[in-house]
């Protein structure tokens, strides 16, 4: 019923007939409700391409009448019978003709319009996806060909995959859903070369993330998390920063705020000009007092520097639903943030505990 209402006051909004004091009141909880504008958007695309598909079958209609009139006439050998409707109704088929000429053209750029964010989206990860393939199947054929020498077979190793980090002291974290896709088991490692076993327990691939809880009877808490997360808009242009692991080593990167959206005004995401590799998936997006901003996701192919990242509000979100969606109590977020008074290298190394190689087992 809820979700009913709001499709309304989305249509009432769109259409012009909302009061201006509740349009007023909308258009604030639009520029604070990411998920808001976001349907906001998408409805608005939803009644175009059906207005536009009203006119094609106003303009279809108009062409049948016109069909229906000239059939008569083509049936006759009188040539005045033509020419009498051919000059009544030239203006109108050339309008007709010009409209429908219009009207396809502009569906075929409506729909490439629509496709490019998707493509474009699809090119950014599939482009990780596609490096990180490479890596496991490099992997996979050195252990056939071992395999095929050694007998028996030695265990296979994990595959290196991503980045992943606490977002609870109890054993929960967070990574991009790509980087744990078809894991038949997980292991988290840290700096300090602590390892763990983890599983998954609740994904949202629409914005790809995952969150994992470690199951290793040797794991006891990962202590007292020294950042929060954010719930408010970062503002463009602010210093930001990531930790990662682009390889076994944790790598340092640090850059700006480069959109406060993602490719074609994705409201769920922030652009930063931070040149990222395909290991920093799923990796945490810092500004500079340390507070969570966002969960790295991936890159756009061919454009080096122009990364993205899902904002913390839908990761925030994305907990807040765990409890009604697993069997999973409510998550303990940390409330104080111990890095807002640090300068970066302290801050780093508080944060290096918290973040960790994930590696998947196929």
């Amino acid at each position: 019923m809820l979700e009913y209402r709001a499709y309304e006051q989305i249509e009432s909004y769109l259409n012009g007939t909302m009061a201006a004091e509740d349009k007023a009141a909308f258009e604030a909880l639009l520029h604070s409700d990411a998920r808001l504008a976001e349907q906001v958007r998408e409805h608005r695309i939803l009644l175009q391409e059906m207005q536009k598909y009203g006119q094609r079958q106003r303009l279809r209609q108009q062409l049948n009448n016109i069909h229906r009139e000239l059939e008569p006439a083509q049936t006759t050998a009188a040539p005045s019978g033509w020419n009498i409707l051919w000059n009544r109704h030239k203006q109108t088929l050339a309008v007709a003709a010009s409209v429908s000429l219009l009207s396809v053209f502009g569906t075929l750029w409506s729909v490439q319009q629509l496709k490019a964010p998707v493509q474009q989206q699809t090119v950014r990860y599939i482009e990780l996806r596609r490096e990180v393939e490479r890596l496991k199947k490099n992997q996979t054929a050195i252990i056939n060909g071992i395999n095929e020498v050694t007998k028996p077979a030695a265990p296979q190793p994990a595959t290196f995959a991503g980045t992943g980090f606490a977002i609870s002291s109890d054993g929960f974290l967070v990574t991009s859903s790509h980087v744990v896709e078809g894991a038949d088991s997980i292991m988290i490692e840290n700096k300090a070369g602590i390892k763990y076993k983890a599983t998954e327990v609740y994904r949202d691939e629409i914005h790809d993330l995952s969150i994992l809880r470690v199951t290793d009877p040797a794991f006891q808490s990962f202590g007292k998390l020294p950042y929060t997360f954010k719930t408010t808009e970062s503002d463009l242009g602010e210093k930001v920063f990531t930790l990662g692991y682009p390889r076994e080593d944790i790598v340092f990167g640090e850059g700006a705020l480069s959109s406060t959206s993602g490719f074609e005004n994705d409201s769920t995401a922030y652009q930063v000009s931070i040149p990222l590799n395909p290991g920093n998936s799923g990796g945490p997006l810092l500004d500079d007092k340390g507070n969570l901003i966002g969960v790295i996701s991936g890159k756009q192919a061919g454009q080096e520097g122009a990364a993205f990242a899902i904002k913390s509000a839908y990761l925030l979100q994305l907990v807040n639903e765990l409890p009604a969606t697993s069997n999973v109590g409510p998550l303990t977020l940390p409330k104080n943030n111990a890095l807002s008074e640090q300068n970066r290298p302290q801050q780093l190394k508080k944060l290096k505990d918290f973040i960790f190689i994930v590696k998947v087992y196929n």
